[in-house]
């Protein structure tokens, strides 16, 4: 289980360095799972990801928590979903969405643990929190192996070059 990796966001710069990470290792079929507090930042974060993905600059990113869900083209199709305003697993299913963790694209999923019960086991769950001094801190949760090795392999390039 990946767990141990702890990503500082001391600023936007960072978090734009993690993201297009994300998206540079991205592949057909991942699952990206997004967790924190209102603005700690993963709109941010995905963002930077469809910029990872090749997504075009002209496509603007933005949060889909009206429409619930936004697709991009990029090297992978990016799926961008917001649960904020659904209830539970129920709603997901009732307008088709789980259907998009299988295709092949990346689907980004903000405010996930909403839809908990019905995700796929194989997925990468980031719980962005906020510190006191606005900075915040992205901790990462798998339990495939080798999606943790692929994530571990990044994390670590990331880690090296922030460290002379």
């Amino acid at each position: 289980m990946l767990e141990k990796y702890i990503f500082n966001l001391s600023t936007l710069h960072d978090t734009d360095k993690l993201g297009v990470g994300i998206g540079n290792i991205a592949q057909p079929g991942d699952v990206i799972c997004l967790n924190g507090c209102l603005g700690a930042g993963k709109t941010t974060l995905t963002q930077a990801i469809a910029r990872g993905l090749g997504v075009p600059s002209s496509c603007y990113v933005t949060s889909p928590s009206y429409t619930i869900m936004h697709e991009y083209k990029g090297v992978i199709p990016l799926y961008h979903m917001d649960f904020y305003r659904l209830n539970d697993s129920g709603d997901v299913i009732d307008l088709g969405f789980e259907e998009y963790f299988y295709l092949d694209g990346l689907t980004v999923i903000e405010w996930s643990e909403r839809a908990e019960d019905i995700l796929p086991r194989d997925r990468i769950s980031i719980v962005i929190s906020m510190n006191k001094n606005l900075d915040r801190t992205a901790r990462f949760f798998t339990l495939n192996d080798t999606l943790a090795r692929r994530f571990e392999k990044m994390l670590a390039k990331l880690l090296k070059i922030e460290k002379p």
